[in-house]
């Protein structure tokens, strides 16, 4: 893989019409609400993170509330469409955290027993799930907040991101600290490495308005591609396969990239000052996102405008703040699952089915 340098929508449920080219081919169903467990009013319990375990069996999330709540996957979904579930009970179990937490990512080629969760403390905690117990802290950014862990595919190599200015890669089998492969005045809000062709790149974006790829090989040699187009800070990267990407920022856009030339642009959430989540079904061709609207958007990759909107409440009650695509387990494209959260600490669970051509 070679880089190269370099109108508010309605508040619906059904596709948008007449709306320019955007066609949805989807149907969408609210399938299980999970709510939060009773808490003092005053503390806040925003879900600023959604993940599943390489299992699919084991879902966790986190967020302002100093926990790590784990549901069983299996008991949060129906079995039998259009059966509909709403469960106001507690998780599974959960761990408690010193620090809010800003991101989490299960250690691959453990199974589903390490999960690393990033702070604002500055630290990366590892977690083993068999004991329940944190088994080691990393401490890479002098106690600047951590926004961002992600694992290697094969889970030998770890990285981090902060407020610091710097993204840093490191082994997470050793003590030792990591490599600083970017570092500026600005934060660095995401890292991913390519885990879609499996190659050396790490992708980064930051509050300089910029998203980065750099090959791990050389990381001395700078980056081998530079993303400019966002008017904001660049919230989220994801690798799309070959030399494409997409970047998300707080100027209400994700934008699609290929080698260093932007694509297309996709607008219609709002998004200003805080994280609404984004997160792609590469084999669906979906985007979803949150909105500082307190909506959840899916937009097709095939048109910059949304197919699909979903209101959490009221507008002022709060913001869309995670998303997670869950494709099928037998690993088809036409169906899916989408997970929201909210900056109310409830999660929201969305059947998703291709719809079948006429006759």
């Amino acid at each position: 893989m070679d880089y190269e340098r370099g109108a508010s929508p309605t508040r619906i449920d059904e596709p948008q019409q007449g709306r320019s080219r955007a066609h949805c081919d989807w149907n969408f169903r609210l399938a299980t609400v999970v709510s939060p467990p009773a808490s003092r009013p005053e503390a806040s319990d925003v879900i600023g993170a959604i993940e599943l375990d390489p299992s699919d069996r084991l879902l966790a999330t986190a967020g302002i509330a100093r926990k790590i709540r784990f549901y069983t996957l299996a008991t949060l979904l129906p079995h039998n469409p259009p059966a509909f579930l709403s469960h106001s009970s507690a998780c599974d179990f959960y761990l408690c955290t010193p620090a809010k937490l800003s991101s989490l990512r299960f250690r691959p080629a453990t199974g589903s027993r390490l999960i690393a969760a990033a702070d604002y403390d500055g630290v990366v905690t590892e977690y083993d799930l068999e004991n329940r117990e944190s088994v080691f802290e990393r401490h890479e950014h002098n106690g600047r907040r951590v926004w961002s862990v992600d694992f290697s595919a094969a889970g030998d190599l770890g990285a981090s991101c902060s407020d610091d200015g710097v993204a840093k890669v490191w082994d997470p089998r050793s003590s030792a600290g990591g490599t600083a492969v970017h570092a500026g005045t600005r934060s660095v809000c995401c890292v991913e490495f390519d885990r879609v062709d499996n190659g050396p790149y790490l992708a980064l974006g930051c509050a300089d308005r910029r998203a980065y790829v750099y090959d791990l090989r050389a990381t001395g040699a700078g980056p081998v591609a530079v993303f400019e187009g966002h008017e904001r800070t660049v919230t989220y990267v994801r690798f799309m396969g070959g030399v494409r990407m997409l970047s998300s920022g707080t100027d209400g856009s994700h934008r699609l990239w290929e080698g260093s030339r932007e694509l297309r642009a996709y607008r219609g959430h709002k998004n200003w000052r805080s994280f609404v989540g984004m997160s792609v079904w590469r084999e669906g061709g979906l985007i979803g996102c949150g909105s500082e609207t307190n909506e959840v958007f899916v937009y097709d990759l095939r048109w910059g405008e949304p197919i699909w909107v979903r209101g959490f409440g009221p507008a002022e009650s709060g913001f869309t703040s995670a998303v997670y695509w869950r494709g099928a387990a037998t690993g088809g494209h036409d169906d899916c699952t989408l997970i929201a959260g909210g900056s109310d600490g409830v999660l929201q669970f969305f059947s998703c089915r291709r719809n079948q051509p006429a006759g």
